[in-house]
């Protein structure tokens, strides 16, 4: 019986399909042509048909086809200059493949499709390709730092810093800015997270935009406010609201393993195991607690009063950040909330009234267009989830390649032609 013979049509400009095969390990090789004629003269410029022969066999990856993976094999049409001295010759310069990859440009924007909200693992595995063959698809089709001759203002800026490895070290800076119409863009991702350094990158910002920041985003680093008041002085300083919670409900947390390990000893085993579940269930907010959580949590505060009064005074403060207030009647909430703080005995909260002390300005700044805009919450949730992603990635170009795809895959390469 005669094999059926599959045709696969390829949506590439100016080829010829010759022939469609499968190899040993069952992958699709289609065999192709160029039948465009002539190209533009490496040396002079102008456009040459003179036919000079053709280059060796080349294969590269294409789209999978019927969840095989699928390759272009075909040999560059040389052509010959009549006008330069020697008659150089040419390889032919094609819409679909860039003479130097391994991929076409097709399959690069498979791959970055892909990873757009995934992870380089994850892709890596599903196409059964290297980390460097990713990050050369980042390389040919992302730019590695930003255009500011495309972005016409910025509203927000953001400087957060992110670790790289774990326990802390190897600190790098991202600088995200919102456009005016929401749109988020990674700006730069610096080598450290000291004042010089971020100083430096501002100073590159043109001027025109420069004037157009109304607000910088950031943790309550030093480095981060002084060089935002010094290079930006006319944008408002906002601590990001996140990191803010992060202090206090670490604070609460204390309490609550402080008191699990005396109710370790305290308690009989079968009693203290009744206290599962109550660790998950303290860290989440009580408006998000379902029935059995809540059950978790009252057996817990039976046994640690104190653990409820941290666990209270925690969501006190969230409900403040919550509501539509304005700064003054935040900062008149806030005073309330640490006031119940020091009438509570409790001590955990000591560094985090310090933290209040100090930068009472720049958290309540958050409260100023709160009611209408909502910007710190999208701004920086985003900037959490780009965090995670990236974590292991030590490449700055290709840290900053990653979030830039992240942020803006969908609209640049879901949109794209085929072959370019």
């Amino acid at each position: 019986m005669a094999k059926a013979e599959i045709t696969i049509p390829l949506d590439i400009p100016d080829v010829r399909v010759l022939q469609t095969s499968l190899n040993a390990r069952g992958e699709i090789i289609i065999t192709i042509e160029s039948t465009k004629a002539g190209t533009q003269c490496r040396k002079c410029g102008k456009w040459i048909a003179k036919l000079h022969g053709r280059d060796a066999w080349v294969l590269i990856r294409h789209l999978p086809a019927f969840g095989r993976p699928s390759y272009l094999r075909y040999r560059p049409n040389r052509y010959q200059c009549q006008d330069c001295e020697g008659h150089p010759t040419t390889t032919q310069n094609l819409e679909w493949h860039d003479a130097n990859s391994p991929h076409s440009f097709s399959y690069d924007n498979h791959i970055l499709m892909q990873l757009v909200n995934s992870t380089v693992e994850d892709v890596s595995l599903k196409e059964g390709l290297s980390y460097e063959s990713m990050a050369g698809a980042m390389e040919r089709r992302i730019e590695g730092s930003v255009d500011w001759s495309g972005i016409a203002e910025i509203e927000i800026l953001g400087l957060d810093e992110i670790a790289l490895k774990k326990g802390h070290r190897d600190y790098v800076t991202l600088v995200t800015g919102r456009l005016r119409n929401g749109e988020i863009m990674i700006l730069g991702v610096l080598s450290g997270h000291e004042k010089a350094e971020v100083i430096e990158f501002l100073r590159l910002i043109p001027l025109r935009i420069i004037q157009t920041i109304q607000t910088v985003c950031c943790d309550l680093w030093e480095a981060y406010t002084e060089a935002a008041r010094e290079e930006l002085p006319n944008a408002r300083i906002v601590a990001d609201r996140f990191h803010v919670a992060k202090h206090y409900r670490e604070a609460a947390d204390q309490v609550r393993k402080h008191e699990l390990h005396h109710l370790k000893k305290a308690l009989s085993k079968e009693e203290y195991e009744k206290l599962n579940g109550s660790y998950r269930a303290f860290r989440k907010n009580a408006e998000d607690l379902n029935q059995e959580e809540r059950k978790a949590v009252r057996r817990f505060f039976k046994h640690s009063p104190s653990s409820k009064q941290a666990y209270l005074l925690r969501e006190q403060l969230t409900a403040i950040f919550n509501k539509n207030l304005s700064k003054k009647q935040a900062q008149s909430k806030i005073r309330g909330w640490i006031q119940k703080v020091q009438n509570s005995g409790l001590h955990c909260f000591d560094n985090f009234l310090k933290l209040l002390t100090r930068w009472g300005e720049e958290i309540t700044n958050y409260f100023i267009q709160r009611e209408n805009s909502g910007f710190v919450e999208g701004f920086n949730n985003k900037v959490k989830i780009l965090k995670r992603r990236c974590y292991g990635i030590f490449n700055l170009k290709h840290l900053f390649q990653r979030i830039y795809l992240d942020l803006h895959g969908y609209r640049l390469f879901a949109a794209t032609t085929i072959y370019g």
